[in-house]
């Protein structure tokens, strides 16, 4: 992918970072994992890591964007030519990783260019990294360059996406009289009827349709026509996901006790074959489970595996192209769907009765199940192989220890061993994708994520709610903290009689605190309970006691009502843990220790290392504890 996504860095030469608080250029790629950079204080050559490369400390402007973003084959030869020849002109610059105003300048000296010619020409290919950043911009207004102010521009976009972009479908008159009436009110010169026409006539009309509820139409004339799945042509264009239920039964951490199966979320890269995300927990698979294996696929693996006590390397990060999952209803949700628009990730959803849109990664299922039957307490697929093997009295392994066992599979045998389809293992592959050879050109490192945490965050589920003077309440649960009060009671900007609503992020698995999105800050910061001297709990068990103060008839619901009814339920579990598996299944999802404490760019932010779930409607089943469980608290997902 040419494009960088915002909040992420890459590796290659030329490229100015900072890893342990120093600045460095890149000179060379080492290795898919490696690079030799120059300390711009020391002028010492050394070897980097590309998971701990982060942006200049220093980081300079962007570049003022004179060139335009278009296909190259729209160019003219003539200014094609001149792009090339400007290339010429700094190559000898790009050759040399650190360079001083002397050399630009006896360069200037012998092309005949100004001094301030060149450094452009380099500040133009550096920050854009392709030769189109060099053709000549014409003179005149751009194509596409708007001549109103700020004011205006706001007012339209905002016309367009509350009245235009609707089901209601109106019409651009109607449009057009609305801009100008809220121009009126807001006493800013109106825009013209034929300004704001263009402004519709450029939106984009596959998205048009779709926001205006013709999406079968959007989808006839704009979507691709594929008859069999794409087989992807570099390492993240396209990744397929799956999920499986593990055939073995686990047993709990603190009596070893048998607890039930596990569910496994897995994303492959099609090109390479690599597995390049994993989520494992007890609960059924949703589209919650995808987005978090979505951000593990995204980040660094490093800690990760440390975190498992794997040895071994799993080096593929960076933003995929497209993902497909399977058509079901339980993983379609508003947080995959923002957060993959959020990182412009294409989301695709396997058509209906066409398996082999999903035969790879489902191969790669059947290789998992293979390896998991050799493990104790295998249930396998067909009960004659099942015959005379008790799974419950072999069970042995918990889940943080079934899910290092797995990873360790996957990173140190299936990544290196012979791949038949591809003709060599799926680390070479992935590795000539990236780093080419002699006669295949490779694509390069992946953009890095600088704010893994963040990205996490924006794959979590999230509530829309208005601050109020007692702070935020979710689920009848008030959390407050001093970060609010600029906004108690504020109202919306753009409708004085609403009350503004703000995004909240909540870790379903530790409700005792949730993240508020500042507006001002751009950034989340934690919010505890108003009464700090509650007891944390998941998600679940939120609702679970809710359920059970309903069936006790309990109109009068309150949060004192809901802890006082936790901790029955909790010292009830407590008594039954030896006796039953349902108790044990039950006890897993109560949080047993503070999330590790981290830092978020933008502000010092606290905010989970653990991976979370989404909350899960209940069935009416008559046992309280035979219900699907969180992970354990200690198994980390994603660092």
């Amino acid at each position: 992918m040419n494009k960088i996504p915002k909040g992420f860095l890459t590796a290659k030469p030329g490229q100015r970072v900072s890893s342990g608080g120093k600045n460095y250029q890149i000179s060379h790629l080492v290795t898919v994992s490696t690079v030799f950079a120059v300390n711009e204080e020391t002028k010492e050559s050394t070897r980097l890591d590309i998971e701990s490369l982060r942006p200049p400390i220093d980081v300079a402007a962007d570049a003022d964007g004179d060139s335009e973003d278009k296909d190259i084959l729209l160019y003219s030869k003539e200014d094609w030519a001149i792009a090339q020849q400007r290339l010429h002109a700094i190559k000898p610059l790009l050759q040399i990783p650190v360079r001083t105003r002397a050399n630009v300048e006896q360069l200037a000296q012998e092309r005949g260019l100004h001094v301030a010619t060149l450094y452009k020409w380099l500040k133009l290919y550096q920050s854009a990294g392709h030769v189109s950043a060099l053709v000549p911009t014409k003179r005149g207004r751009r194509i596409g360059t708007f001549m109103l102010n700020a004011e205006q521009e706001k007012l339209i976009e905002e016309v367009i996406n509350d009245d235009y972009l609707t089901k209601q479908r109106k019409k651009p008159q109607d449009i057009i009289d609305e801009v100008q009436r809220r121009a009126r009110l807001a006493k800013i010169d109106s825009p013209s009827g034929n300004t704001i026409r263009k402004r519709i006539q450029l939106l984009p009309q596959a998205e048009t349709l779709r926001r205006r509820g013709q999406k079968e139409k959007a989808r006839n004339m704009y979507d691709p026509i594929l008859g069999e799945f794409p087989e992807g042509e570099f390492p993240l264009q396209v990744v397929q996901f799956d999920h499986t239920p593990g055939d073995i039964i686990l047993v709990d951490e603190v009596h070893r006790q048998p607890i039930g199966r596990p569910w496994l979320t897995v994303a492959i890269d099609v090109y390479s074959r690599m597995i390049v995300g994993l989520y494992v927990t007890f609960e059924p698979p949703s589209s919650t489970s995808i987005g978090l294996c979505v951000a593990h696929a995204i980040c660094p693996k490093r800690e990760y595996l440390a975190n498992l006590g794997v040895s071994g390397e799993w080096l593929v990060w960076g933003m995929m192209n497209s993902i497909y999952v399977d058509n079901a209803k339980e993983f379609r949700g508003a947080v995959l769907e923002r957060g993959c628009d959020e990182y412009e990730i294409d989301l695709q959803w396997r058509p209906v009765q066409k398996p082999h849109y999903g035969g790879i990664i489902e191969r790669y299922m059947g290789v998992l199940a293979n390896q998991i039957r050799k493990w104790p307490g295998a249930t396998f697929s067909n009960p004659a192989q099942r015959k005379g093997y008790d799974s419950e009295a072999e069970s042995a392994l918990t889940l943080k220890e079934f899910e290092a066992m797995l990873v360790d599979f996957i990173v140190n045998v299936y990544h290196q061993r012979m791949h038949s389809e591809l003709g060599m293992p799926p680390r070479k592959k992935w590795e000539l994708g990236i780093l080419g050879d002699a006669t295949t050109p490779g694509v390069g490192v992946p953009p890095l994520t600088v704010d893994p945490l963040r990205l996490q965050l924006d794959f979590m589920p999230f509530f829309e709610r208005s601050v109020q003077q007692y702070g935020i309440q979710i689920e009848l649960i008030n959390y407050y903290d001093p970060v609010l009060i600029p906004y108690i009671n504020s109202t919306d900007p753009d409708n004085p009689n609403l009350r503004r609503s703000f995004i909240i992020r909540r870790d379903p698995r530790d409700i005792s605190k949730v993240y508020f999105f500042d507006p001002v800050e751009k950034s989340y910061f934690p919010i505890p309970y108003a009464n700090v001297g509650r007891p944390a709990m998941s998600a679940w068990e939120l609702k679970e006691v809710k359920r059970l103060l309903t069936e006790q008839g309990r109109k009068d619901v309150d949060e004192d009502t809901i802890f006082e009814a936790l901790g029955r339920m909790r010292e009830a579990i407590e008594g039954a843990l030896e006796k039953t598996k349902a108790a044990r299944r039950q006890a897993t999802r109560t949080p047993k220790a503070a999330p590790r404490q981290e830092k978020l760019a933008g502000g010092d932010v606290a905010v989970p290392g653990e991976s979370s779930k989404p909350t899960r409607a209940m069935d009416d089943d008559d046992d309280p504890f035979a219900q699907p469980i969180q992970p354990f608290e200690n198994v980390s997902l994603i660092r």
